[in-house]
């Protein structure tokens, strides 16, 4: 007989003008790394929330251990040897390492303080099970993103959780740390006993680590515990999104003689970037590539006021400027940023869906009328909103309320009813499901061929061969190089690869 750790059982979930789970079921077996795998929208999150004792089901049964559970707050979860570890990163960044692994359960002195030599004692053991050569007093906040991701799964050890949800772990590590993670993952599964439900849209990570899958659609299983070996991508992503995949390339011809819109001479920030110097041409797109603290994103803050440049020059169009502010970057240069924190950078998460969406419009249109309505607003956004397939019951629906995915086209369609000149995209389809990430790719693409100049920034290799005319490659916050893309992704990311190594 099969020993299931953890079974959902024909379980109903609704919420106000939405039935987000519709008899959904999900077998982990014990000792195993299953895949939970859906469109944005498609259940996922609402299922980790009643697995984790956020949310509780209106139907259906909660099974660990084949004993039934009701799980009514997320202590609950964590009694149960429950827990998981987000996208968006939850260590306090101010507290050491050993803090945060041992928040929980502080260990105490006989006068009731807090005992720091039995913090690091009690930290190192699970720092270790991580393969972490961390100093327990470290501050969170001197670690490197992927060193953080591991201390979160460090701490879910702490707490004796037998059952892992992992969400989105490889969002922010190069392939090389997702690698590594993932050799970890397979050893605590094997040293520790635990099971692993591991939520991810990059279907080659599924592949070569999970042993079954299960796919939501539309709030319905699509597969329920499906080994791995009966799958391809191809069966998978018919499963997740009812038809085939639709890949997309960018096809246009760049001869070099655009005029140049945006260029950067010998350019050095407050942030450590030094002599940064390229040209962007009208109607291109180009690549900003590097390994995660590369300065990619910073260099993008730089450009739109959010930080300072302090020598170099900044020409668009062929006159030098100063921006003091993505106010004036958007109003003054019609420049445009997408950011890859959409719930600390893009969105307000306290208003809903249309004030997100419209935020970048309101003062073109009170220039153009002197005064904006809802109307006017709507008009604007809706047809951004409609394309991008934003799953909301309504556009007035609170953002928060939103699946991260969904959130992510918000933030995407608010730049897009701005019309800028120039558009920076900061990893863009990062939680982004199949469909919509094709879309999103050839939105770009179309952006392009109507006149916009784009800088990509992105870590996904195929993404980046894929869409961009040119590939500047970044190391240390410097321009290591850059490579001409002829799509032809074995050359193509060989080149690349040699200027992140040089």
């Amino acid at each position: 007989m099969t020993k299931f750790c953890l079974e959902i059982d024909s379980v109903d979930k609704a919420f106000p003008g939405v039935k987000a789970l519709n008899k959904a079921s999900f077998k982990l077996k014990k000792g195993s790394i299953h895949a939970l795998l859906g469109e944005n929208g498609a259940g996922k999150s609402t299922l980790i929330k009643i697995i984790t004792g956020i949310h509780k089901q209106d139907g259906g049964k909660l099974l660990i251990d084949n004993v039934e559970k009701t799980l009514n707050t997320p202590n609950d979860a964590t009694r149960f040897g429950i827990s998981v570890v987000h996208q968006e990163r939850n260590l306090i960044r101010r507290f050491s390492v050993g803090e945060n692994l041992m928040l929980n359960n502080l260990p105490r002195t006989t006068l009731g303080l807090v005992d720091y030599q039995e913090i690091a004692l009690q930290s190192k053991k699970w720092l270790e099970i991580m393969d972490l050569d961390i100093d327990p007093s470290t501050i969170v906040s001197e670690l490197t993103v992927a060193k953080m991701q591991l201390c979160e799964i460090a701490k879910a050890l702490s707490l004796r959780s037998q059952i892992l949800l992992l969400d989105e772990p490889t969002s922010s590590l190069s392939p090389q740390e997702s690698d590594n993670l993932f050799l970890l993952l397979k050893k605590i599964v094997r040293d520790e006993g635990v099971s692993i439900v591991f939520v991810s849209h990059k279907l080659e990570e599924v592949f070569n680590i999970c042993d079954e899958v299960t796919v939501l659609r539309d709030g319905k299983n699509a597969c329920t515990s499906e080994s791995i070996k009966n799958l391809d991508r191809k069966k998978l992503v018919k499963l997740m999104i009812g038809r085939d995949e639709q890949i997309v390339k960018s096809k246009r011809k760049t001869d070099g003689t655009d005029k140049t819109i945006l260029e950067l001479k010998n350019v050095n920030t407050d942030l450590g970037h030094k002599n940064i110097s390229f040209e962007l041409k009208k109607a291109e797109i180009i690549g900003l590539y590097g390994l995660v603290g590369a300065g990619r994103t910073e260099l993008a803050k730089c450009l739109i006021g959010l930080e300072k440049i302090n020598s170099g020059e900044v020409i668009i169009s062929g006159t030098a400027i100063t921006i003091d502010s993505p106010r004036s970057a958007l109003e003054k240069y019609k420049i445009g940023y997408i950011s890859e924190d959409r719930k600390k950078e893009g969105l307000i998460l306290i208003h809903n869906v249309i004030d997100n969406a419209s935020i970048t419009v309101w003062s073109q249109i009170k220039k153009i009328l002197g005064f904006v309505t809802n109307d006017m607003i709507s008009s604007r956004v809706n047809p951004y909103i409609e394309q991008l397939e934003v799953k909301t019951p309504s556009i007035y629906q609170l953002i928060s309320n939103l699946s991260g995915g969904n959130q992510q086209k918000v933030s995407v369609a608010k730049w897009l009813a701005a019309g800028t000149d120039i558009l920076i995209i900061d990893e863009p389809t990062v939680g982004i499901d199949i469909k919509t990430k094709a879309y999103l790719h050839k939105l770009i693409i179309e952006l392009a061929e109507g006149g916009t100049s784009i800088i990509l920034i992105s870590s996904d290799m195929p993404e980046m061969i894929s869409l961009a005319d040119r590939i500047l490659v970044m190391k240390d916050f410097k321009l290591n190089g850059i490579v001409k893309n002829d799509h032809k992704y074995d050359t193509v990311s060989a080149n690349i690869m040699e200027y992140i190594h040089d």
